[in-house]
């Protein structure tokens, strides 16, 4: 059985940025740019060492945005969107380098001869060590020993003085000084805007010279601070931004302030910048013995040489698959090169693995992670935000759906909320949280109108003894899926968690932030699928004590499971509406800004 559980939504993801704002641009005040447009994603620039050369095209955006330039060299952080993808597009020619390459100012004979005595050389790459500065130009002009660099952009020329905004300007200069420094006369660079067919000549004098250099050394200064900038102040910019998703800056700045604010500040008004849902949906294969593979920019999946299913790899964001389902070498590496993860479980449901590309290179996060893991009072004060979230969360379903909202039961879990953001150890945080899972569950069990037919008694795992658990198990196993592959997209360890502790084959992080959501996600897909008749007593198998779902069984529980993770809700901090798989990215965000000390404590996320 394939479920492919692909649909489209109409939400944009706008892209970077068209609105000038010079008041939040740089350290200092300057002209503001307009979009600028990458041709190649940055994951071509490896996140810095100390003495790294800066990537004249990494200049640009931190020329634009001081964080976003930090998020994507530093941090190795991209996201593609409509106009990065325009921007390649348009790059296209000139990203092809010519078959031979030009060493020196004097020897222009192995470069491509055009008109006149112009040489035309595309998409060179040189280095100046003195400058610490990296360039690809898109296209070189020599004329005996003057170069000029020419940089393709996008959009159109804009109608001001200079000729070009800031950015594009200190970007197309840096390309100047590396030219300078490897033997060329250089005193001038040009843009060509391809939205307007236009070339727009920028002079290097010393004012935009001195700028240049002085971006690079804050630059450089930046990236050695190892602290990333803050957010820009609800600015124009941020909308059409790339890395808007990553980066969260009306959200880090609402938290922010409510950190130091006497009074909570206002959410009015708070700009949803990412999309309330995600295009590309996670692909359910659970038949034996199928194979996936690719056909052009599809997967495929075949049973005997037989097509079952296909869908656009561009709609694809995670395969899960159960038991013994095989892929070809050619659709594996596709899928590790467009980091789609592959989610493995056994043939019973179980997490078993999880395939994938190389790891994210936010290697700074990881190793703050590891820090806060190894300090037992940081680990300790990130635990006490998860299960305050959990108990109140698991409150909330209670009280939704007893009849007395008066009952004991809810009384007693506020008291171990309360109790819980007080826990002096670990081991005090644990006892709590297992007495409140506890009293829980022993209402929770009592919503479910089968619980006669299937018989629960209390909760039970490794195996289920009754259907109930067997459902609870398995959808708490794709829960911890999401979340694992989440987290590894954000740039942590899944494997080494805050409260949870490391266990061979574990992923305790993962296990960590599902805490808050098992209440909220899991056990309400548990109540829907009983409660609506979804699963029934055919659902499952007895064997030896123990209970399983059939195959049936689980593909009502994962469409029930994944339209939950669609369902949208209104963010009780930020006060926009998102799904929940969007949700569970925020959070991991937002635990990703904790631990790099941008946030002062974790925000749980709790409904109403």
């Amino acid at each position: 059985m394939i479920d492919n559980v692909h649909h489209q939504h109409s939400t944009s993801h706008e892209p970077q940025h068209d609105t000038p704002d010079a008041a939040n641009s740089t350290p200092t005040p300057s002209t503001t740019p307009p979009p600028t447009s990458t041709a190649e994603p940055p994951g071509a620039d490896r996140p810095p060492e100390a003495d790294a050369l800066i990537p004249v095209r990494m200049l640009n955006e931190f020329t634009y945005c001081p964080r976003l330039g930090y998020l994507e060299w530093v941090q190795g952080e991209w996201a593609d969107n409509l106009e990065t993808r325009q921007g390649t597009f348009g790059h296209r020619h000139v990203d092809k380098p010519d078959r031979k390459s030009i060493s020196a100012p004097k020897e222009p004979a192995d470069a491509e001869k055009q008109d006149g005595d112009v040489i035309h050389a595309r998409s060179i790459m040189l280095a100046a060590d003195q400058e610490e500065l990296l360039a690809k130009l898109d296209l070189l002009e020599i004329d005996g020993d003057r170069a000029t660099p020419v940089d393709y952009k996008r959009g159109k020329a804009p109608d001001i003085p200079e000729g070009a905004y800031e950015p594009e300007r200190v970007q197309l200069c840096a390309q100047g000084l590396v030219l300078r420094e490897n033997g060329y006369a250089c005193d001038e660079g040009v843009l060509y805007f391809i939205g307007s067919r236009r070339r727009v000549v920028i002079p290097f004098d010393d004012e935009l010279i001195a700028r240049t250099r002085q971006l690079v050394q804050q630059f450089r200064e930046t990236a050695r601070a190892g602290a990333i900038p803050p957010p820009l102040d609800d600015s124009p910019k941020c909308p059409r931004c790339s890395l808007v998703g990553i980066c969260l800056p009306d959200e880090t700045n609402l938290l922010r302030e409510a950190a130091t604010a006497d009074t909570p500040p206002t959410k009015d008004g708070l700009r949803r910048l990412l999309p309330s849902r995600n295009d590309a949906l996670p692909m359910y294969v659970q038949d034996q013995g199928v194979m996936i593979g690719k056909s052009g920019d599809r997967l495929t999946v075949k049973q005997k040489g037989e097509q079952l299913s296909s869908s656009r790899l561009i709609d694809v964001s995670q395969v899960s698959v159960f038991g013994n389902v095989m892929f070809s070498a050619p659709a594996l590496r596709e899928l590790t090169i467009r980091g789609i993860p592959v989610c493995h479980f056994t043939y019973g449901g179980w997490f078993h693995g999880i395939t994938s590309g190389l790891t994210h290179k936010n290697v700074e996060l990881r190793i703050r992670q590891y820090a806060t893991a190894a300090d037992p009072a940081g680990s300790l004060d990130i635990a006490r935000r998860l299960i305050m979230g959990k108990i109140r969360n698991a409150r909330t379903l209670l009280r939704r759906h007893l009849g007395d909202r008066e009952a004991p039961v809810l009384r007693q879990l506020n008291e171990y909320h309360r109790r819980a953001g007080h826990a002096p150890t670990a081991e005090t945080l644990l006892g709590l949280e297992g007495m409140a899972a506890k009293e829980y569950f022993a209402a929770f069990f009592t919503l479910l109108s089968g619980r006669h037919e299937f018989d629960v008694n209390g909760r039970n795992r490794r195996p289920p003894r009754d259907p109930v658990n067997a459902v609870l198990s398995f959808v708490y196993s794709l829960l911890v899926k999401e979340l694992t592959v989440t987290l590894q997209a954000v740039g942590f360890d899944p494997m080494l968690g805050f409260f949870h502790t490391p266990r061979y084959g574990r992923p305790s992080l993962a296990l960590d932030l599902s805490e808050e959501f098992r209440p909220l996600v899991a056990d309400s897909v548990v109540m829907t699928v009983f409660n609506n008749g979804e699963v029934t007593g055919d659902a499952f198998i007895e064997r030896a004590g123990a209970v399983t779902l059939t195959d049936a069984g689980r593909r009502s529980v994962i469409a029930a499971f994944e339209r939950r993770l669609e369902t949208e809700i209104t963010h009780p901090i930020f006060g926009y509406r998102i799904c929940y798989r969007r949700i569970l990215e925020v959070q991991a965000r937002l635990l990703a800004r904790c631990v790099l000390g941008e946030l002062h404590e974790y925000p749980s996320f709790c409904t109403r």
